[in-house]
């Protein structure tokens, strides 16, 4: 009986030593956006898909800031619709990974070691309701990597959890897609570049601003 709060405190000291390592080691491997989509310009469209979803999920494991600039090429390259849908597979594909990395090696440490309190917000997580969890997959107020690790670590529902990443997420890839396919890259040079893109562009502008207003309502939830 004793051995095995000793194997979940190692297994939860192993999950917090792979978050280290691939946010310390992720900041020194180099991606060249450019070159990166010059070679998938030069993929068939099928090949170069597939490769896109598979370099996005190994490559933005190690590196942290690696979606943004997969992000920007994929709406470069494939456009809004498609290049939504390609990161959407590949989210779902995080979503799985992430998850349960989070369960199989944090959760039982976290669930037995921690305060009241924290068995309190457990079970409260827990039950959220699904419009909800679908709400905080939909926008952008907590990146999909927290959300998906913060899943795995309480007791809710991975169907009811994978349900919303795979419903929920494809609003928010959607709006950060249309944002990206008009401004590209100036996004991080020109600050002003998206303010002259929503004006420049009526349905985006009307769009974004319901948007906002869904993001408003889900932090005042997350508060309460």
């Amino acid at each position: 009986m004793r051995a095995r709060p000793y194997r979940n405190k190692i297994k939860f000291v192993s999950f917090i030593v792979v978050l280290i390592l691939t946010w310390y080691f992720g900041r020194y491997l180099p991606i060249n956006s450019q070159a990166l989509q010059d070679f998938l310009s030069g993929v068939p469209p099928v090949y170069s898909a597939a490769i896109f979803i598979f370099l996005y999920v190994c490559v933005a494991f190690f590196v942290w800031f690696a979606k943004d600039i997969f992000k920007i090429i994929a709406a470069l390259l494939f456009g809004v619709f498609l290049s939504t849908l390609l990161i959407w597979i590949a989210e779902i594909i995080n979503a799985f990974i992430l998850f349960f990395l989070a369960r199989s090696l944090g959760r039982d440490f976290v669930a037995k070691s921690l305060s009241k309190g924290y068995s309190r917000l457990d079970d409260k997580l827990a039950g959220v309701n699904f419009l909800w969890l679908f709400m905080f997959r939909a926008v952008p107020l907590v990146p999909f990597r927290f959300l998906d690790l913060a899943g795995g670590l309480t007791r809710i529902s991975f169907r009811k959890y994978f349900l919303a990443v795979i419903l929920g997420s494809p609003l928010r890839i959607f709006w950060v897609q249309y944002i990206l396919a008009g401004i590209g890259r100036n996004i991080f040079y020109n600050p002003q570049a998206l303010g002259q893109h929503l004006l420049n562009n009526r349905a985006l502008f009307i769009f974004s601003i319901f948007y906002l207003i869904l993001v408003v309502v889900v932090a005042l939830k997350i508060k309460e």
